[in-house]
């Protein structure tokens, strides 16, 4: 098991979460003034996969578009299965637990601005996601 957000994960006070084990159990150490927070890491996974499931689903239709654009495909059978996929998505979330994120995926949502904010009790405080590019003035 792994702790899918690892390095992407702050406390309220805008440090960096570490990741340590207890036993083969994943923990995000949420120090707090000097008093060491174990909280189950895929507690806080959970809620922040959740909470992406729910983005994606409000967004399905743009997402699908876009996905349509980047792999050159237009057609409504791609355009189906993109969207089935986003439905679906909770489907892979025991596989990323027990294989966590890529480090090049972690590394790459860190570079964009995406992190997560938690309390000292695993409650999701925050998702920072990456703001979409604002449109230049000249296409505007």
């Amino acid at each position: 098991m792994k702790a899918v957000f690892e390095g992407l994960v702050r406390d309220e006070q805008d440090n960096p979460v570490e990741v340590a084990y207890v036993g083969s159990t994943p923990t995000y150490v949420v120090n707090e003034d000097g008093f060491k927070f174990h909280v189950d890491a895929h507690k806080v996974d959970r809620q922040v996969l959740g909470f992406l499931r729910e983005q994606a689903l409000r967004n399905e239709e743009a997402i699908a578009e876009v996905a349509m654009r980047l792999i050159g495909q237009d057609d409504l059978f791609t355009k189906a299965a993109i969207a089935n996929a986003v439905r679906h998505m909770d489907r892979q979330f025991q596989h990323l637990l027990e294989q966590g994120l890529p480090e090049i995926v972690r590394q790459s949502l860190g570079m964009l601005g995406f992190y997560v904010v938690i309390n000292r009790h695993g409650e999701v405080v925050r998702v920072n996601l990456p703001a979409s590019p604002a449109p230049d003035e000249d296409e505007a």
